[in-house]
Order: structure tokens, then C-alpha cells, then sequence
């Protein structure tokens, strides 16, 4: 049982005990629940993270907006087809600055409000960062290439940065999705969504790019984990896995043309 509340001091030490370094690039998935009681809430983690990092490292979260998607793909709940016309042209749009995150939790929330911090401008599967290279990593993001090389993770990748999972598992581990976009050739799929116009207003956008299917991100984590360098420990009371995301997109881009269907 937890006896005293994890404080930004404390779950520095472990991060630092798990290998995170200053100047580190860092991708983080997060479950601040697993993380236990904290002394400042969620405020205390990212201050941690800063203060391992130092202004020369940066940190690197999800900030997607899955919702922002073509009303006609539903299905948990679907909607009748006389909506679609409507949510297509009266959302209010993305706007990296205005618009929250969807199903990403507090932490990578608090990082994308957090004073200094930079997000991409995907409409569906943004990123924000905070620190020295926030900008490199969040300043270019198509449409057509929105998990891929050209994307965030991509940036991450050039940055030889590395992957945290605190509190949860592979199958949150979105870097996986750049080895499904260099398969040759990647599955496409159509995607639309809704964004801001810089004067106001909203404009519904469409674009082609490789599908994301992470149902078996858990078994390629498995078996990368099995032969693959990671960092095991505990950062307050989550047990915390900190890997190079570079070797783990090399292994998932040779494992996915063998093992998936």
C-alpha cells in the first residue's frame, strides 16, 4: 500500500533510475491512475519529466482526436444517416490551440496546455512537445502521412528518441503504427475530418493514407520484449517500460509482412 504520496522529487528519481537522461527525446503513454496518489496531481509528473529532461530534452505526447472522423465510419454508437451532413459541415473544425484531445488521458492534456508546448496540426492524430526540439517534432504533419515518416513519429525516429510506456501496455504504443506505414506497400484506407479555418469557420477535408490497426501491437510487444533492449522499473506506482523507439519500429516493420494477416 501506498504510504505517502508520490511527489515531482520522487518520481524524478525514478526516472532517472530507469534511464531517462537530460537532452532525451521521449514519447510518453500514460496512465496517471497506475501512477498512484500524487502530491500536485498530474501537475507533479510533467515537472518531473522536465525537470530529468532538462531544456535540452524534449517531451513527446499523443494528443489525437479520433471523434474528428467521417460520421459515415461509425459504429460505437452509429449515427443516422441524416447527421452526417451536419456534423461534416457545422463542427467547429481542429484547431491545434483550441481543441482538447479525445481518450488520451490528463497527462498528455496537461502537456499540450502546458506553457511553451507546440502541437502538430493533424486533425485526427496530433502530437504535442515541450522542450528543445518541440518544434522539429511537431512543425511538419500532413494529412496524407499522419503516423508515418513524415509525421511526428517520424521526428522522433530521426531524434533516435525513446518510447515510455508508464502504466500501460504495447497496445498503446502508437510508434508501431510508422512500421505499418513503411510496409511495401501499407494497407490505405480514406479518412475526412473537420478543421478550423484561420479566419473562422470550418471546412471538411478528405485524404487516402495507410490504415492504423493496432489489435496486434500487444503480441509484436511481446516479441520484442523477448529480444529487444528495454528498461523495466517503476515510476511512483506504475510499472514503467522505456525502450529506443528506433529499434522498436525496426523490429514491428520486419515483423509485420511475417506474422500479420
Amino acid at each position: 500500500m501506498q504510504t505517502l504520496p508520490h511527489t515531482a522529487a520522487s518520481l524524478a528519481t525514478d526516472l532517472r533510475a530507469l534511464g531517462l537522461a537530460p537532452g532525451d527525446t521521449v514519447i510518453v503513454h500514460s496512465s496517471m491512475r497506475a501512477v498512484g496518489s500524487l502530491a500536485g496531481g498530474v501537475q507533479a509528473v510533467v515537472e518531473a519529466f522536465l525537470d530529468v529532461l532538462t531544456p535540452a530534452g524534449t517531451l513527446v505526447v499523443p494528443t489525437h482526436n479520433p471523434a474528428n472522423s467521417d460520421p459515415a465510419e461509425w459504429t460505437r454508437p452509429p449515427v443516422p444517416e441524416a447527421w452526417w451532413p451536419v456534423i461534416r459541415e457545422q463542427s467547429p473544425g481542429f484547431d491545434p490551440a483550441r481543441t482538447p484531445s479525445q481518450h488520451m488521458g490528463v497527462f498528455p492534456e496537461l502537456v499540450r496546455t502546458w506553457p511553451g508546448a507546440r502541437r502538430s496540426s493533424h486533425p485526427q492524430v496530433s502530437f504535442a512537445a515541450l522542450g528543445a526540439s518541440a518544434a522539429d517534432v511537431t512543425g511538419n504533419h500532413p494529412l496524407e502521412d499522419g503516423l508515418g515518416d513524415g509525421s511526428p513519429l517520424g521526428a522522433v525516429y530521426r531524434a533516435d528518441g525513446k518510447i515510455l510506456l508508464l502504466g500501460c501496455g504495447h497496445d498503446r504504443n502508437t510508434s508501431m503504427h510508422l512500421a505499418e506505414c513503411r510496409q511495401t506497400p501499407p494497407v490505405m484506407a480514406d479518412h475526412g475530418a473537420a478543421v478550423r479555418e484561420p479566419g473562422g469557420g470550418s471546412r471538411w477535408v478528405t485524404w487516402t493514407a495507410p490504415d492504423a490497426d493496432a489489435s496486434d501491437f500487444p503480441q509484436i510487444g511481446a516479441a520484442y520484449e523477448a529480444q529487444g533492449v528495454v528498461d523495466l522499473g517503476t515510476v511512483g506506482s506504475a510499472p514503467a517500460r522505456l525502450m529506443p523507439q528506433r529499434a522498436v519500429v525496426d523490429f514491428a516493420t520486419a515483423w509485420l509482412p511475417v506474422n500479420r494477416a
